[in-house]
């Protein structure tokens, strides 16, 4: 049976105006429920009457308001539950003692799931907040939706950010113009991803290059290249090239997405600004009220006691009998109200445990994605390049590849062949490359036309396709670096075979 795992899909943190609002924290809330153009998200039936503790909706789809008072913080919990079981979280904590809002976004995943999606966007509700200028600036920046244009007037202040002089809250990403002045990716698109997540620079044209490379000695990224600047130190940058002729790549921007919203999700948070956390603390807070009451409640019982105790001395026989009943009755009473506090205290023990452990998880997953965003680029030994990965896992493969070949040259029993055996065993050699060459082989042989069907094979491992006269043009994911021509009708079977070994040779 397949397993299913909760997984971060977006974690940020946002400087909020004072302007901001409990009141207007919670109509915006509902307003974004209420607005969602995916009917089945919408909650029926809500009519808010200024309460700061209320929920609505059913089991299966709900939202849940809860005011923790003792620290001033609204939190905020949207819940669906899919036909298959899978369960979104959407949780909004503002904290209005420091101004500061906690989005968080997660589902359950089956684990062969457990990636970011490329079409993943940060929700919307921070465009909602954008768009009534709730959000406060990040240093000199806006936080935008949009990107934000880099031209001679404020070249200095992308200087400042490559030369490590200024940093900011959110990570940048720098997008250069292509040498033919255009756009690498979608920009817009880019920048609309990641809003709440990073500021997206963009140069106004690549005439500023020469003063750019003057100004940061050359550090800049050019001619399509893309820089996201962290605002750890330790992270430093990562670079991106642009591997195309022309036109826009759809796998950087996808790639960008990816790596941003990884830092993003990997940033410790206190347990204040998530919905457990607050929960833990309101159930906290309400257990030691519990337990001050049944202190309480044993004090005035005792104290009962005692004064019927004293009275006792002066009573008769009958009025000793009736007191003897009463003593009984308030002992007996008193008992029942301990009892009642002793289960409530039970059950709200349980409860504190309960959201703890997932707390600790969650916590455990955090470390996890914080170590996983510091090792991003690396495998042990060995760290990467420039080269992008295709597909996931692609450089790995290569590289255990070339060991697999060297380890059929190395002489048994020697430190040579001993230290590349032991890589290949602990790094879960695939042979990937065998699998795409079987594809490959299978696909072009008898090769007479390039049917739908090879079409949509091609596509299926990278290739784009383009008509090109009495040929079809194919490049190995959008990168015109690896590119071959096949005709569209083949001549005869060695064709196909020769196509076969150009791709195997050249991209894979």
């Amino acid at each position: 049976m397949r397993r299913r795992k909760n997984m971060l899909l977006f974690s940020t943190i946002l400087d909020i105006e004072k302007s901001l609002t409990k009141d207007s924290f919670i109509k915006l809330v509902l307003e974004w429920n209420q607005g969602s153009p995916h009917e089945s998200n919408v909650i029926k039936g809500i009519k808010w009457n200024g309460e700061h503790n209320i929920r609505y909706g059913n089991e299966k789809l709900w939202i849940d308001i809860e005011e923790y008072r003792n620290k001033n913080i609204i939190a905020v919990r949207f819940e669906k539950i899919e036909e298959d079981g899978a369960v979104w979280d959407t949780d909004y904590v503002m904290n209005f003692q420091d101004m500061k809002m906690s989005i968080r976004l997660d589902r359950s995943y089956l684990e062969e799931a457990l990636t970011i999606d490329p079409k993943f966007s940060t929700p919307h509700f921070i465009t909602l907040l954008i768009e009534r200028g709730y959000v406060k600036k990040d240093g000199l920046l806006e936080v935008l939706k949009k990107p934000v244009s880099i031209n001679n007037d404020n070249i200095q202040m992308l200087a400042d950010i490559i030369n490590g002089e200024t940093t900011y809250r959110l990570p940048i990403v720098y997008i250069s113009k292509t040498y033919y002045d255009d756009n690498p990716v979608n920009v817009g698109l880019l920048a609309s991803k990641l809003k709440g997540a990073a500021h997206v620079l963009v140069q106004d044209s690549n005439c500023t290059n020469n003063k750019l490379k003057i100004l940061c000695n050359e550090k800049n990224e050019y001619y399509g290249a893309i820089g996201i600047y962290f605002p750890r130190q330790a992270m430093g940058r990562r670079r991106y090239l642009y591997r195309r002729t022309t036109g826009i790549d759809n796998h950087l921007l996808e790639k960008v997405v990816q790596v941003v919203i990884q830092y993003s999700n990997s940033q410790m948070i206190e347990t204040l600004y998530t919905w457990q956390g607050v929960n833990n603390a309101l159930l906290r807070d309400r257990l030691f009220c519990q337990k001050e009451e049944r202190a309480q409640a044993e004090e005035e019982r005792r104290k009962a006691l005692y004064e019927l105790l004293l009275l006792k001395g002066n009573l008769d026989k009958t009025q000793e009998k009736m007191q003897q009943e009463a003593i009984k009755d308030a002992k007996a009473e008193a008992d029942k109200i301990l009892d009642s506090f002793e289960e409530d205290m039970l059950k709200l023990q349980e409860q504190v445990e309960q959201l703890s452990r997932v707390n600790d998880a969650l916590t455990s997953e955090n470390y996890g994605l914080r170590s996983k965003i510091n090792t991003v680029d690396r495998v042990p030994v060995i760290f990467l390049g420039d080269e992008e990965e295709f597909y996931a896992e692609e450089i790995k493969e290569m590289i255990l590849d070339a060991l697999e070949e060297a380890l059929k040259a190395a002489t048994p029993k020697t430190r040579r062949y001993d230290v590349l055996r032991d890589i290949l065993e602990k790094n879960a050699y695939k042979r990937i490359r065998d699998e795409r060459e079987k594809t490959i082989k299978n696909m072009f042989k008898d090769y007479k036309t390039l049917s739908g069907i090879m079409r949509q094979e091609l596509k299926d491992i990278g290739f784009e396709i383009t008509d090109d006269g009495k040929h079809y043009r194919l490049t190995y994911y959008g990168d015109d670096r690896y590119k071959t021509t096949i005709a569209k009708t083949g001549s005869d079977w060695r064709e196909g075979k020769n196509i076969a070994a150009t791709i195997l040779k050249n991209m894979m």
